[in-house]
């Protein structure tokens, strides 16, 4: 059975959905509470090549630090929206479920069943 990770917000409709979703199916995804214990920047950096997507594709726009940082100027590089994220965890858009080599962000929740084993 492949290994199932998912990064979770518990005060998060959408985390707590799609964990719902995979116990439904009799699935014990490891949790990662990443606003407790954040992903490095390295470690960020390996779930955007299994996401398949761009730092600022994985930014949560609507928070606080988004606007403080100013990380809307096109001109801030990708490491630095890494840097940005492993040190304002807030930022990372919710949740990924990471299954083996493949990982996927749970937006609508139902969308973590897609890379289900």
């Amino acid at each position: 059975m492949t290994e199932l990770i998912l990064y979770h917000n518990p005060r998060c409709s959408k985390s707590r959905g799609a964990l719902e979703l995979l116990e439904a199916r009799g699935l014990k995804p490891e949790i990662v509470r990443y606003l407790e214990t954040p992903p490095s920047a390295a470690e960020l950096k390996a779930l955007l090549d299994k996401l398949g997507l761009a730092p600022r594709q994985l930014l949560r726009t609507g928070e606080d630090e988004y606007q403080s940082l100013g990380l809307a100027d096109p001109a801030i590089s990708d490491e630095q929206i890494i840097d940005a994220m492993a040190e304002h965890p807030r930022l990372i858009e919710r949740p990924i479920l990471i299954a083996g080599d493949k990982a996927i962000v749970g937006r609508p929740p139902e969308k973590v069943l897609e890379i289900l084993p």
